[in-house]
């Protein structure tokens, strides 16, 4: 695990910069730095808005440093869609229950995490919206086939179904991105 000093240092010199440029141009005393690097204190405010505009870079670059990378738990949350065989809605609350948890000490969940529930809150309001559709339909006595509607739901929730499945198959091989698209964000 990297901590936020030795990031620091890290990318001060990446960049080839001396400890007295940076803390001169973050105005900040140079022996603040110093104890910053050697991790004896933590930057904060505007120690920290400075040392990362003095580096060229964003401070959420080296605020991640207390997180773990834990690649089963991410598995997890891509599994998590599954419950939605076995609790109405389970698509989004348990992903929302193991987001809210872990997405700030594992890498990749917040991202991962909020993407999945943006997803799966788009397709349980168009799904549950077809659904009533077709119940209003039937009862309404429209032209509406009413099987083919519900051919149609469970065919997509079938796809809900593998497509959860190959991303954690994917985040086991190690492939980390955005699987899902969102035309919307609720949660970011």
């Amino acid at each position: 695990m990297t901590t936020i000093g030795k990031k620091i240092a890290t990318i001060r010199k990446q960049k080839g910069l001396t400890q007295e440029e940076v803390a001169e141009t973050a105005n900040i005393n140079l022996r603040t730095l110093q104890r910053i690097e050697k991790d004896e204190t933590e930057p904060r405010g505007n120690s920290l808005n400075g040392i990362c505009s003095a580096l060229g870079i964003a401070i959420e670059d080296i605020l991640d440093y207390g997180k773990n990378e834990d690649k089963s738990y991410l598995i997890f949350l891509h599994l998590s869609i599954l419950s939605f065989c076995v609790i109405p809605l389970g698509n989004i609350i348990l992903p929302l229950i193991l987001w809210l948890n872990k997405r700030d000490k594992i890498t990749d969940v917040q991202q991962q995490g909020a993407n999945i529930i943006n997803f799966q809150i788009m397709y349980t309001f168009i799904t549950y919206g077809v659904l009533l559709f077709a119940v209003f339909s039937k009862l309404w006595n429209y032209n509406v086939s009413f099987n083919g509607i519900l051919l149609g739901l469970l065919a997509v929730s079938i796809f809900n179904f593998i497509y959860a499945i190959s991303n954690a198959i994917r985040i086991n091989r190690g492939i980390v991105k955005n699987f899902y698209p969102v035309l919307f964000r609720i949660v970011k």
